[in-house]
C-alpha cells in the first residue's frame, strides 16, 4: 500500500511538471517541451497514468494546448487525449463536453496534415468507445447511471458532415472526415439489425456528401480537395446505399440524388451543369443504381455527349469521364458506341493536352471491350483494341505524365484485358508490368480497383462455368448467340501468363495493395485480389515463391473481411498453401493460428466440393503439428462438420475427412465423442478399416491404433459394434501392405492387454494362426514385436502355453 501511494504521487508530480513545462509562455527550450510532450503520451499508456491525468485537471490543461495552434503541442495533446479515450466510455463522455464537437472538428479541418491526422485518430477511438457503450446491455441501478451515448454520436457525426462542404476545411481534413465516416456510420455486418444511423446520415448530410462528389477542380469557388476525395465519397456513397434494407429507403436515396442533380442541372449556367455531371460520375463510380437513374434523367445524357464537343479543356475532361463512367451498361456502351465513338476519337486524336486523352482512349478502351470475353463479339475493326492497348502501355510506361494520368491507362487495360491477344502481349511487357506494380504501390490508392481487374483479367480468375452442351445444341436451333473462348485463353496459355506475373513481382505489388487501408481497398477491390492469388497458388511449384513474396500473410486479412465469395477464395488460396507447404514455414509464430478459421469456413455445405476437400486436407495438416491448434480447431466447432463430411459419397473428401479425424483423435476432448454411449463414431471406423480404398483403411485402422492404446474402454466395445470385427482386424493382418499389417496388429495387440474375455475372443478365433506367422516374419520387424507382444499377453492370461523352443 505505501510502494503504491509512493508512486501515485511519484505520478502526481510528474504529470504537473510536464503540463508546467508545456504551457510555460516563456519557456524556449524546444527540446524539453518535446521531451515533455513524449513523456505525456507514454504516461497515458498505462492505465494508472491516464486516469491520473484525467483527474489532475489534464482534460482542461491539454485543451490548452490544443488551442496554441502550435503543431508539436497540438499533436501531443491529441494522442494523450486519444490514450485517455482508449476503451472507457466515460472519460470519452466527459473528454466530449470538455473538448466539445466543434473543436474537434475545427482541429480535423485545419492544413497541418499530421494534426489533421491524428484528430481523426482521436475521433475514431472516441466512437469505438462510445459505440462500445451503446452495444453492452445495461440493467438495475448500472443503466440509471449509465449515459445514452446516440446522442454523442449523432452530434460528432453532425460536425463531421458539416466539415465536408465548408470551404475553409483542408482537403486532408476532408478526407479524413470522409474515412471517418466511412468507418463508423455502416453496419459492419448485415446480421446486425439497427440501420438507423445509416438513415440520418442520408437524411441530413446525403446532399453535403454530394457536395464533394460533385467537385470540380480548378472551378472557382470549389471546395479544395485531394486526388482521392471524390473516390472516397463515391465509397461512402455506396456503403450507405448498400446499408438499406427495403425499397423504400432506396427510393429516398434516389430521389435525394435525383433532386440534387436537378438542382444543378436545370435553369443554371454551364458551371451548375458541369457540377450535375460530375455528381452523376461520382454516383456510377459508387452506388452504380442510384448512378444509372440519374443517369437517365431528360437531358444528363445529351449534355455528357455535348460536352464532350466543348473547347474548354476542363469541361471535357469532366463530360469524358462521365461518359467512360456511363458505358458500364452494355445497353448504353451501345448508345454510346452510335452516338460517342467519332467524337472520343476526335478528342483522341487532336486534345493537346495528354490528361484528355488519354481518358479519350479509355472510353474507346471500354467501348471496345463491351463483348468481354467473348471472342465472337467485336465491337471495333480487327487490330484497333491491340493499337489502343499498344498505347496505353506506351503512356503507363511514361514516368515524364503525372502519376493521376497514368492510373487512367490502367484503366484503358483493365478493359482491353478482356482480349486474351491484348493479354498475351501485356504479360510479354515487363517494364508495362512494373509500373503498374509501382502505381500499385502508390499513394494514389485510386488505381487499385483498376490494377486488380487487369490482373483477374490476365489471370482469367473471374468465374467461368462450362456451358451444358445439350443447352448449346439447342441455343444453336433456337440461332441464339454463343459466346466463343479466344484460343490464347486455353489453361496452358493462363499457366504461361501466371509464371511471368510471378516473375515481374505480382505477389508483392498485392501484398501493398492489401495493406492500404484507404476507403479505395473495396470489398469488391479485396475480392478480385483474392481471386488473383488463388489463380497465382493454382500450381504446386508456384506456392513456395508466393509465401516467399508476402502472399501468405496478404492472405490472411482477406479471407477474414470482404465478400463472401472474396473470402472464399482467399481460403481456398491459404488451404493450397498449407497443404503443399510445411505450414510452420508458410505461416511463421502465431499467425498460423490465424489460418484456421479462414479454412474451416470452406467446410460450410454452401462451398463447392473442391472446396470441402482442400479445407479438409488443410486442416489434416494443421491438426498433425501441435495440441494448441487442435485446440484452436475445436474451438472453431470444425470436428461436427469433419464427422459429417465421413458419410459423404464421394472417396476423396471421405478420405479427407477420415485422415483429418485421425490427426484430431490425438485430443482429449475428440477421445471422448469416441467414448460416449450410444455413439456409432467407433463402428464407423471399425467398419471403414474393412474398406476396399487402401488410404480409407489406413486412415481408420491408425485412429484405432491410437484410441485402443489410449482407452482400454474402446478395445471392450470394438467387439460390440459390430458382428464383422474379427474379419476386419484379420483382413488387416493379412494385407499385402505392411503400413495395414502394422496398424492391425497394433490394435489386436492393445485388446490383448485390455482385459481377458476380448483376448479369449481373439484367441479362440483364426487369430492366433495369423499372430503366430507374423511373429516369425524378419522382414516385417514391427509387425513381428506387435504380434510377439499379443502372443505374449495370451500366455500371461493362460489362454495358451509358452513355445518351449522360443527362447
Amino acid at each position: 500500500m505505501h510502494e503504491k501511494m509512493k508512486t501515485m504521487s511519484c505520478t502526481d508530480s510528474k504529470v504537473e511538471q510536464m503540463f508546467r513545462i508545456l504551457l510555460d509562455p516563456e519557456g524556449q527550450d524546444t527540446d524539453k517541451k518535446q521531451k515533455a510532450a513524449q513523456n505525456l503520451i507514454v504516461l497515458a499508456r498505462e492505465e494508472a497514468g491516464a486516469e491520473k491525468i484525467f483527474q489532475s485537471d489534464g482534460v482542461r490543461l491539454l485543451t490548452q494546448l490544443l488551442d496554441t495552434a502550435k503543431a508539436e503541442l497540438m499533436l501531443a495533446a491529441l494522442r494523450t487525449l486519444a490514450r485517455l479515450c482508449s476503451g472507457h466510455r466515460s472519460r470519452t463522455t466527459a473528454i466530449l463536453a470538455e473538448l466539445g464537437a466543434p473543436r474537434l472538428s475545427a482541429v480535423l479541418g485545419v492544413e497541418h496534415e499530421q494534426v489533421s491526422l491524428s484528430a481523426c485518430n482521436l475521433l475514431h477511438v472516441m466512437f469505438d468507445s462510445l459505440k462500445e457503450g451503446l452495444q453492452k446491455d445495461f440493467r438495475g441501478k448500472e443503466d440509471a447511471v449509465v449515459l445514452d451515448s446516440s446522442k454523442d454520436l449523432k452530434l460528432l457525426i453532425k460536425h463531421l458532415l458539416e466539415l465536408l462542404a465548408l470551404e475553409g476545411a483542408s482537403a486532408h481534413g476532408r478526407d479524413n472526415a470522409l474515412n471517418l465516416l466511412i468507418q463508423v456510420v455502416p453496419r459492419k455486418s448485415p446480421k446486425e439489425i439497427n440501420n438507423s444511423m445509416s438513415l440520418w446520415v442520408i437524411d441530413q448530410g446525403l446532399k453535403k456528401i454530394l457536395e464533394v462528389g460533385s467537385t470540380v477542380c480548378g472551378a472557382p469557388g470549389s471546395l479544395p480537395i485531394t486526388e482521392n476525395s471524390r473516390m472516397s465519397a463515391s465509397v461512402l456513397l455506396s456503403k450507405l446505399y448498400d446499408d438499406l434494407k427495403c425499397d423504400a429507403e432506396r427510393e429516398n436515396f434516389h430521389h435525394l440524388c435525383e433532386d440534387y442533380v436537378r438542382s444543378w442541372f436545370e435553369g443554371q449556367e454551364l458551371t451548375g451543369k458541369l457540377r450535375a455531371i460530375q455528381t452523376v460520375s461520382c454516383l456510377l463510380q459508387g452506388p452504380a443504381d442510384a448512378g444509372n437513374r440519374v443517369l437517365e434523367l431528360e437531358g444528363i445524357m445529351d449534355g455528357v455527349l455535348s460536352l464532350c464537343a466543348s473547347v474548354c479543356e476542363a469541361h471535357q475532361l469532366v463530360a469524358v469521364e462521365a461518359l467512360i463512367h456511363a458505358a458500364d451498361k452494355a445497353k448504353r456502351a451501345s448508345f454510346i458506341i452510335a452516338n460517342g465513338v467519332s467524337l472520343l476519337k476526335e478528342i483522341y486524336k487532336h486534345s493537346e493536352r495528354d490528361s484528355i486523352r488519354i481518358r479519350a482512349l479509355v472510353g474507346l478502351c471500354k467501348l471496345g471491350s463491351a463483348g468481354g470475353t467473348d471472342f465472337s463479339m467485336k465491337q471495333f475493326a480487327e487490330g484497333s483494341t491491340m493499337k489502343l492497348a499498344k498505347q496505353c502501355r506506351k503512356w503507363l510506361c511514361n514516368e515524364a505524365i503525372d502519376a493521376g494520368t497514368r492510373r487512367w491507362a490502367v484503366e484503358g487495360l483493365a478493359y482491353l484485358t478482356f482480349d486474351a491477344d491484348v493479354k498475351e502481349e501485356f504479360v510479354e511487357d515487363k517494364a508495362a508490368m512494373q509500373a503498374m506494380f509501382c502505381l500499385a504501390k502508390s499513394e494514389d490508392r485510386s488505381v487499385l480497383y483498376a490494377v486488380a481487374s487487369t490482373l483477374v483479367n490476365c489471370t482469367n480468375s473471374y468465374d467461368h462455368e462450362e456451358p451444358d452442351p445439350q443447352m448449346l445444341e439447342l441455343a444453336k436451333y433456337a440461332k441464339q448467340h454463343i459466346p466463343e473462348q479466344h484460343p490464347k485463353d486455353k489453361p496452358d496459355f493462363v499457366k504461361r501468363r501466371v509464371r511471368k506475373l510471378l516473375t515481374a513481382g505480382v505477389v508483392s505489388a498485392l501484398a501493398c495493395m492489401v495493406k492500404s487501408e484507404n476507403p479505395a481497398l473495396t470489398n469488391s477491390c479485396r475480392e478480385l485480389i483474392s481471386r488473383v492469388f488463388l489463380a497465382l497458388v493454382e500450381e504446386a511449384e508456384d506456392r513456395g515463391s508466393v509465401v516467399a513474396q508476402g502472399g501468405g500473410k496478404a492472405l490472411i486479412p482477406l479471407s477474414l473481411e470482404g465478400t463472401e465469395v472474396g473470402q472464399t477464395k482467399a481460403a481456398q488460396a491459404l488451404a493450397k498453401i498449407t497443404i503443399t507447404s510445411n505450414p510452420e514455414m508458410a505461416f511463421p509464430g502465431e499467425r498460423i493460428y490465424e489460418v484456421v478459421r479462414p479454412v474451416v469456413s470452406l467446410l460450410h455445405l454452401q462451398r463447392t466440393g473442391l472446396e470441402n476437400f482442400e479445407g479438409l486436407m488443410a486442416l489434416t495438416n494443421l491438426a498433425s503439428i501441435s495440441e494448441r491448434l487442435r485446440q484452436k480447431i475445436l474451438k472453431e466447432k470444425a470436428v461436427p462438420m469433419i464427422e459429417g463430411y465421413m458419410f459423404e459419397e464421394h472417396e476423396l473428401i471421405r478420405l479427407a475427412a477420415t485422415e483429418c479425424m485421425c490427426n484430431m483423435a490425438m485430443s482429449k476432448e475428440v477421445q471422448e465423442l469416441f467414448l460416449a454411449e450410444g455413439s456409432d463414431r467407433l463402428k464407423l471406423m471399425v467398419l471403414y478399416s474393412g474398406e476396399e480404398d487402401e488410404k480409407l483403411r489406413r486412415a481408420a485402422s491408425g485412429t484405432l491404433a491410437m484410441l485402443t492404446a489410449l482407452h482400454p474402454l474402446i478395445c471392450k466395445r470394438i467387439p460390440q459394434v459390430t458382428v464383422h470385427w474379427l474379419e476386419i482386424l484379420q483382413a488387416l493382418l493379412l494385407s499385402p501392405s505392411v503400413e495395414l499389417q502394422h496398424r492391425g496388429a497394433v490394435v489386436v495387440m492393445n485388446m490383448m492387454a485390455s482385459a481377458r474375455e476380448v483376448a479369449e475372443q481373439l484367441i479362440a478365433s483364426e487369430m492366433l494362426e495369423i499372430l503366430s506367422v507374423l511373429a516369425k516374419d524378419q522382414d516385417k520387424p514391427r509387425v513381428a514385436q506387435a504380434a510377439k507382444e499379443s502372443l505374449a499377453q495370451a500366455v500371461a492370461f493362460g489362454l495358451i502355453q509358452p513355445n518351449p523352443s522360443q527362447p
